[in-house]
């Protein structure tokens, strides 16, 4: 393609919408531009990006025996109140109504569609397994969409969905989904993790994110360098403390703590560590019910692994005024000790604690030297808190290590929770009648490409991975001589014929400008022609990552930038 009448309209300057680094440098690349919030068109160059890893994800959704097809983008209200989901998805579910007011939504995922479909077409088990799947554009109204192509309320993604007759082939499909997406994302030549995850809106049984790992990812995980484990720190376990040899214990004490309601606050006045501090969080778990869950003052609770072990949809902190209520104590100053009209949770980490520090539930008053086993009764123990650097893995034993990491792809095992309620169901050998076992698999592809971004820049651009580059190679003349003119066309034309997708900068600009615009878009080869190279009958070819040059006679350039070009596809196909 020739540049002079290619559509990459590049920038200058930084865009000051731009938040972080994938968002601006797709903007100054020419790859996208903003209609509204959340909201982009993806330019020919963006588009090129977008298509090769829609190229990637379809050939290995085909290898597994997935099929594609096509669904509505628009779908009725009454599928989604089927599966009660019309309520709970909330304000990010875009609905409408059509002339005759009827209720619809924009599909952010197609979970109803697909089962509805199943359920209407779908008979026998001699019809399963079956996987489906497509490539679409989904819709969420985020509540702050931002970071480009991260978190749009419009964006494409690539969504599976598989029915089994058992649990036992559902598991084998999501294992052979999970190894796709493994080779999906090397493939595409990036540096990923799969981590166990939380099932969030979609629900479920068991899931797993699959992270870019890259220093301005919005997602904390942490894994076990000893083993294979990893989790985002909403889902990830910690192993129980080791046991603590038995300690005399001191006397409880109640002391006078004015205007200490933080713990930070409580640690300065006390001269303690915040590990020897328990915090009381409040829940509401029912109209007039609390219910008090036990944290270390150095750790921070994980409302989702609370909420799963209550079995609640959503968990808030209990108003003051219900505090006041149940308890009688203020909020700041509320403890354990001497409660018992409430359920008490304590997280693992206090089982080896002792003579800790609480609220004194009165104004200004804490109580120390607090033991567990002897000051108030736990009603339940469990893993409550978040995971952090240093703790032990459940797989090892050993100290976990955090990294941050950007959410490309995420696999469900849904079990029967759509096909249920929906009844999609198959006749078995006998004629009786079973709901399917379902999962679901996601790819954001947009986000994939920004992730790409993210993980492959430096402070001239982006350098591609080779699989998923807009081109293979650019070719810089850059002087306007005939010699230089003429070598860059012989050039161009036999990467063509070699079906090397190469990009011919034949603008009448200066080298200057030809060269920032070709380390903004990140090509992998450099191609440098110029009169002093010629006049020794050289070429200059540099890689865009490592910045390494080479000279070879022009006669050479063309196979070996072909075998260059294919070893990198090869190593990461």
């Amino acid at each position: 393609m020739r540049l002079s009448q290619s559509f990459i309209p590049t920038m200058r300057q930084d865009p000051g919408e731009a938040e972080v680094i994938s968002h601006r440098l797709m903007l100054r690349a020419g790859m996208i531009r903003k209609v509204a919030a959340g909201i982009y068109s993806y330019l020919p160059l963006g588009l090129r990006v977008i298509r090769k890893i829609e190229t990637i994800v379809r050939e290995e959704m085909n290898r597994v025996g997935a099929q594609e097809l096509l669904l509505p983008i628009l779908s009725p209200a009454e599928l989604w109140e089927e599966t009660g989901r019309w309520d709970f998805y909330g304000k990010e579910l875009v609905r409408l109504h059509d002339r005759h007011e009827r209720n619809f939504c924009l599909g952010p995922t197609h979970e109803e569609v697909v089962t509805d479909l199943f359920r209407r077409e779908v008979r026998s088990y001699r019809q399963l397994p079956l996987t489906l799947y497509q490539i679409q554009t989904k819709f969420r109204d985020e509540i702050r969409p931002r970071f480009g192509l991260m978190r749009g309320r419009e964006f494409i993604m690539k969504d599976a969905y598989s029915f089994d007759q058992d649990e036992a082939g559902a598991q084998q499909n999501y294992q052979r989904m999970y190894h796709a997406y493994c080779q999906i994302f090397s493939r595409t030549g990036l540096n990923f993790r799969p981590v166990e995850a939380d099932t969030g809106l979609i629900g479920g049984i068991s899931s797993h994110e699959f992270m870019v790992l890259a220093n301005t990812g919005e997602e904390l995980i942490v894994f076990d360098p000893e083993s294979s484990y990893a989790a985002n720190v909403e889902r990830a376990e910690v192993a129980l403390p080791q046991e603590k040899k038995s300690e005399e214990l001191q006397p409880l004490e109640k002391v006078s703590t004015p205007n200490t309601k933080s713990v930070e606050d409580l640690c300065d006045f006390l001269k303690v560590d915040a590990s020897r501090v328990v915090k009381t969080l409040l829940y509401q778990t029912g109209d007039n019910e609390i219910t008090a869950v036990l944290i270390r003052g150095d750790h921070q609770a994980n409302e989702i692994k609370i909420q799963r072990f209550l079995g609640l949809h959503d968990l808030t902190l209990a108003s003051p005024e219900l505090v006041e209520k149940i308890i009688a104590a203020p909020v700041g100053f509320v403890g354990p000790v001497g409660i018992s009209n409430i359920r008490l949770l304590a997280d693992n980490a206090l089982r080896t604690l002792t003579d800790f520090i609480v609220g004194g539930n009165q104004t200004d008053v804490h109580l120390i030297n607090v033991n567990s086993t002897r000051d108030f009764v736990i009603h339940d123990w469990g893993d409550f808190r978040q995971a952090q650097a240093g703790d032990p893995s459940p797989k090892s034993g050993q100290p976990m290590q955090t990294a941050r990491g950007i959410e490309v792809g995420h696999v469900f095992m849904l079990g029967t929770k759509y096909s249920e309620k929906m009844g999609a169901t198959y006749l078995d050998a006998e004629g009786q009648s079973h709901p399917a076992i379902m999962g679901c698999y996601g790819i954001g592809i947009g986000r994939t490409a920004a992730a790409a971004i993210e993980q492959n820049h430096d402070e001239k651009g982006i350098y591609w991975p080779m699989p998923i580059a807009p081109f293979h190679a650019q070719i810089l003349p850059v002087t306007a001589s005939e010699a230089v003119r003429v070598a860059s066309e012989q050039l161009y034309k036999e990467l063509e014929d070699q079906h090397i997708e190469v990009l011919l900068d034949d603008r009448n600009e200066r080298g200057g400008v030809k060269f920032n615009d070709a380390d903004m878009i990140g090509t992998p080869y450099h191609i440098i022609i110029g009169d002093k190279g010629l006049a020794k009958n050289t070429i200059e070819v540099k890689d865009r990552k490592t910045g390494e040059k080479i000279h070879l006679a022009p006669s050479e350039v063309t196979s070996w930038i072909k075998h260059a070009v294919m070893q990198k596809l090869r190593v990461q196909n």
